[in-house]
């Protein structure tokens, strides 16, 4: 298990990244590490989903009870239906309008339970997920129960020393978090939080899917 002492930060365009610091930063994913990176709405912090201790580290740098789920984030589309059971018609509507965006859709899960999916609308996002080559769950990066942070430095004023690094792409577009719905896989929906899309927003599309 990776223990971070020193946080590194790399700068990065947001529209340009250096695909060599996504490299760095995907192999410090990779290899059971911690890092921050910038989505339109807060700072996002990866890790392999696939790595226990690592999931277990989260936790405890989240300082978040341990019986909460984590969402995992995409680079594409496509991928939803490689880690759901199901995509309802009602899903695929709302993918279809709303990725990239600041959306989470909880799906049935292959195995059982459930599984929260997001597509970020950032490119040092989508470029960094895609390097990591693993499923990447990413809670906003900060400990629970405060704000999301919308920069580098915000992330670093509560976590330095705690994760291996941050990708600094400049403050974020927005301050709140993704709005996050639940759908079963009858299509039926129910909102788990309120965020940077709105409930009419999201009821205008399944509306119009109907009409």
């Amino acid at each position: 298990m990776m223990t971070a002492t020193h946080t590194l930060v790399w700068r990065v365009d947001p529209r340009h990244p250096d695909p060599e610091l996504l490299r760095r930063a995907a192999l410090l994913v990779r290899s059971g590490g911690l890092v921050a990176f910038p989505t339109e709405t807060v700072y996002g912090l990866g890790v392999n989903a696939l790595d226990a201790a690592a999931i277990q580290r989260l936790t405890e740098v989240k300082q978040r009870p341990s019986e909460k789920r984590y969402t995992l984030h995409l680079y594409r589309k496509e991928q939803a239906r490689d880690l759901a059971a199901v995509v309802p018609p009602a899903a695929q509507r709302l993918i279809d309008a709303c990725w990239p965006g600041p959306l989470t859709v909880v799906l049935p899960a292959v195995g059982g339970g459930t599984v929260g999916l997001r597509l970020p609308d950032h490119p040092v996002a989508r470029q960094f997920l895609e390097a990591c080559g693993v499923p990447v769950a990413a809670p906003s990066a900060n400990r629970s129960g405060e704000p999301p942070p919308t920069s580098a430095q915000q992330v670093l004023a509560r976590l330095d020393g705690a994760i291996e690094a941050v990708l600094d792409a400049g403050p974020t577009g927005g301050d709140l978090p993704s709005t996050v719905v639940a759908i079963s896989a009858a299509g039926e929906v129910r909102y788990l939080r309120d965020g940077a899309l709105s409930r009419q927003q999201i009821q205008e599309i399944l509306k119009d899917a109907h009409a």
